[in-house]
Parts: C-alpha cells; sequence; structure tokens
C-alpha cells in the first residue's frame, strides 16, 4: 500500500478524507482561521491592494502619458509590456522566493519596490525613466499575489481555499476600482507630478502595517523544515511542479480568461472607448468602472461555486472564454459607425468575470503540488495570463500603428490567443482529471488504513 502522496490531503479538503460536495472537514494539522487570520491575512490583501492601484494607474493615465512623454501607440503599450514582461518574469523566482524565506520578507521587498517605481514615474522626466519606474513597479508588484496566496494557505483551512484566493482578487479589482475613479479625479484636478506621488504615500503606510503586525503563520503551525540545497533546488523545484498535469493546466485556464480584461483595464479600454467608440472620457471611465464592479460581483458567485462544486471549474473557465469571445467579436463586427451602448455595456460587464475565471486556474494548480511547492507552482499558474496579457498589448500597438487606428484590427488579435488557450486546456484537461481521481483514491485508502 503507497504512503499518501503530500498533495493528498490538500486536495481532500486538509481532511485526509474526500471533499465531497461543501465539505466541512477539517484536518488536524489545518489552521484554524477565525478573526485573527482575517486580520492578517488582510493585511496582506492590503498590501495586494495598494500593488493594483499603482499596476493600473497608467490605464486612466494613457493619453495623458502619450501627451506628457510625445509617443506614439506603440511606444505607449511599451509601459505596460515592459511592467508585464518584468511581473510575469519574476513569478517563478517570487515562488520560489515565497517557499523558501515566507511571506513577510517577500511582499516587504515587494512593498519597497513598486513605491519607489509609483514615485520614480511621478517625477519622471522622460519616456526612458519613466519606462525604467514602470519596470521597477512591475517587479514590486511581482511579488505580491502569490504572497497572499501563501499567506493565505497558512492561515485558513485548506477547504476555504477558492474563497480566499477569489477574495484576494477581488480585494484586487477594488483597487482596480480606486485607480478609475479617484486617481482620474487626480490627474484631472491636480496634475500628474502630485497625483502619482501622492498616491505613493499608500506604499509607506502598508509597509509600517506590515512590519508592525504581519505574521507568516499562526503560533504552533509551522511548517515543517524543507531543505534548500541551491540550484538543484531550484530546478526540483520548478520541474516537481511543472510534471505535474494540474499546474500546466492551471497556467492555461489563467492565460486564457485574464488577458481580455486586463488588456481593456491596464491600457487600451480607456483609447478604444474615446476614440473608436466616440464616447466622452466621463462615460468611458464608467464603463471602466462597470468592468470593475462585475469583476467583484462575478468573483463571489465563482468563488462559492466551485469551492461546493470542484466540477464546475472547467465550465465556467470556458463558459466565460466563450461569452467574452463572442460579445468582443459582436462588438467589433458591428456595423454602424460605433457599437451601441447596450452592447458596450454588456461586454464590460462580461469582461469583468475574466479575472474571477482566471482565478480557477489556481484551483487546478492547488490540489495537484504539496505545501512546500505552492508558491511555485502558484507562480507557474500566474505567469499565463500576464504572458497573454504583454502579447495583446504589444499586438494591438503594433497593429493601431500599422493601420492607422483600426481598432477593429488591433483587437481582432484576442480572438488568436484565446484559441491557443482553448486548444491547450482541452488538450490537458483528462490527464489534470485523471491525475485529481488517482489522489482522491489514495488519499481515501490512507484515511481508512493510517491509525488513528
Amino acid at each position: 500500500m503507497r504512503a499518501e502522496e503530500p498533495g493528498d490531503r490538500e486536495h481532500s479538503g486538509g481532511s485526509g478524507k474526500p471533499c465531497g460536495r461543501g465539505s466541512d472537514f477539517t484536518h488536524p494539522g489545518d489552521p484554524p482561521g477565525g478573526r485573527r487570520a482575517v486580520a492578517v491575512w488582510g493585511i496582506g490583501v492590503c498590501v495586494y491592494f495598494v500593488a493594483v492601484i499603482f499596476r493600473t494607474s497608467l490605464g486612466v493615465a494613457g493619453l495623458d502619458a502619450a501627451d506628457r512623454f510625445g509617443v506614439n501607440a506603440s511606444a505607449l503599450s511599451t509601459f505596460s509590456i515592459l511592467q508585464l514582461l518584468v511581473y510575469a518574469g519574476m513569478q517563478i523566482p517570487v515562488g520560489l522566493l515565497v517557499d523558501r524565506l515566507g511571506t513577510k520578507k517577500v511582499l516587504g521587498i515587494g512593498v519597497v519596490l513598486f513605491t519607489a517605481g509609483q514615485l520614480g514615474f511621478a517625477f519622471s522626466p522622460s519616456y526612458g525613466m519613466a519606462l525604467a519606474a514602470r519596470a521597477l513597479l512591475g517587479c514590486g508588484d511581482a511579488m505580491t499575489f502569490i504572497s497572499v496566496l501563501r499567506l493565505g494557505t497558512r492561515w485558513f483551512p485548506a477547504r476555504r481555499g477558492p474563497l480566499v484566493a477569489q477574495f484576494a482578487g477581488l480585494v484586487g479589482m477594488a483597487g482596480n476600482l480606486v485607480s478609475t475613479l479617484v486617481l482620474a479625479r487626480l490627474l484631472h484636478d491636480v496634475g500628474w507630478t502630485a497625483a502619482f506621488a501622492g498616491s505613493a504615500l499608500a506604499g509607506v503606510v502598508v509597509l509600517v502595517l506590515l512590519v508592525l503586525f504581519l505574521k507568516d503563520h499562526p503560533e504552533g503551525y509551522e511548517p515543517e523544515p524543507f531543505p534548500h540545497q541551491g540550484a538543484a533546488y531550484v530546478r526540483r523545484q520548478i520541474a516537481a511542479s511543472w510534471r505535474e498535469p494540474g499546474t500546466r493546466l492551471g497556467l492555461w485556464v489563467h492565460f486564457t480568461t485574464q488577458f481580455p480584461a486586463m488588456v481593456f483595464l491596464l491600457l487600451w479600454g480607456l483609447p478604444f472607448l474615446v476614440e473608436a467608440q466616440g464616447l466622452s472620457r466621463a462615460a468611458a471611465g464608467e464603463l471602466l468602472t462597470l468592468v470593475v464592479l462585475s469583476n467583484m460581483a462575478v468573483g463571489l458567485v465563482y468563488g462559492q461555486v466551485v469551492a461546493r462544486h470542484h466540477g464546475a471549474r472547467l465550465p465556467l473557465a470556458l463558459g466565460t472564454v466563450g461569452t467574452t469571445s463572442l460579445l468582443w467579436a459582436a462588438t467589433l463586427a458591428w456595423p454602424g459607425a460605433h457599437a451601441p451602448m447596450w452592447l458596450l455595456v454588456s461586454l464590460c460587464a462580461v469582461l469583468g468575470a475574466c479575472g474571477p475565471a482566471s482565478m480557477i486556474g489556481f484551483d487546478f494548480a492547488r490540489p495537484a503540488n504539496p505545501p512546500e511547492r505552492q508558491g511555485t507552482a502558484s507562480g507557474i499558474t500566474n505567469m499565463g495570463g500576464f504572458v497573454a496579457s504583454m502579447t495583446t498589448l504589444f499586438a494591438v500597438g503594433v497593429l493601431l500603428d500599422a493601420t492607422g487606428d483600426d481598432y477593429t484590427v488591433a483587437f481582432s488579435s484576442v480572438f488568436v490567443l484565446q484559441a491557443l488557450g482553448v486548444s491547450q486546456i482541452l488538450r490537458l484537461r483528462s490527464r489534470a482529471a485523471r491525475r485529481e481521481r488517482e489522489r482522491l483514491v489514495a488519499s481515501r485508502v490512507s484515511s481508512v488504513h493510517v491509525p488513528v
């Protein structure tokens, strides 16, 4: 009889028993959760909240940045592409760092970097210096979300994983809402430098909270020491995570679902609505806000559904991709000069589901990996959507310049990446499902034979 594998308990809700529908089984070694967990984890979420404000600040300042630095669409897209390139490239190193150093240290480094990047962006006198500031911001931002996911697994029972992850994403979207509503108004009222420098103060506040109050895990729930052996350890962590079909499926789910909304909110949504659809900046801002509000509402629903019905993960993800693709096609192919408002509202409401759908990727990677690989597996998964976003941001900028600002052609690049992602999801789904069933059977057997 084989022994319990490292990921068995996690897959079974931390109980050594199958989680089933809405299972409340808890393994004695699971973290207790409770108010203390919410308070400590909330500090980590606040860090992520501020990071998202800084990450998405360019989305409401894209046209201002083009005027300030005198750049075209391709050069403007380079801001976000470089930021996402750094973010995506940092995901696996950050995952390894979180597994090795713990959450508090990595989050602290991240806060320092993204605050310095936001402050540098405020005072940059040239396009080159502004690019360097966004790269620094992207480096710090890259350290936040994986750390918050790891913090959740250390403070809450495993069965709460889907809800904890979705709620983290929801709070992140609240940061996007602050960018859309507050920072946009500040740019108009006080100007570029004061708006970006003032927002950087939020980074100082969360750094103080983190240093004073955040802990990696509850007392008495210290993780077992795991040997780290330099480059050999790194190779083993990455290779072992990648070998799991659930990790790869999680990456492609994240890749396929996240990027349409990310591209829209991060840079190209406002120019598309103003220049291609003829809306005022105020009306365009309201539609961007709708994307964020929809994301928050859908995130609550998706988190509850996945927590209760594990088999709903893939239908939710693919359904979101299909609906998003359909509404983008209808908007871009509309025969008139501008798509009607009801269609733009529908598009923005559905784009709001992209973020929650991307979180489902972590629900494939999480049960496929033992606790000591959670950071690495999350980093691999999190790369997916940001690589897709970076690619699409670049493609849209290049196509806009090549076609004389033809947004229909430029945004058609969305369909290419969606098709690629869906093909990979369909290729991997059977292997990942079979592996999960094997782990579930193993956990049942071990729960019966392990003496109490």
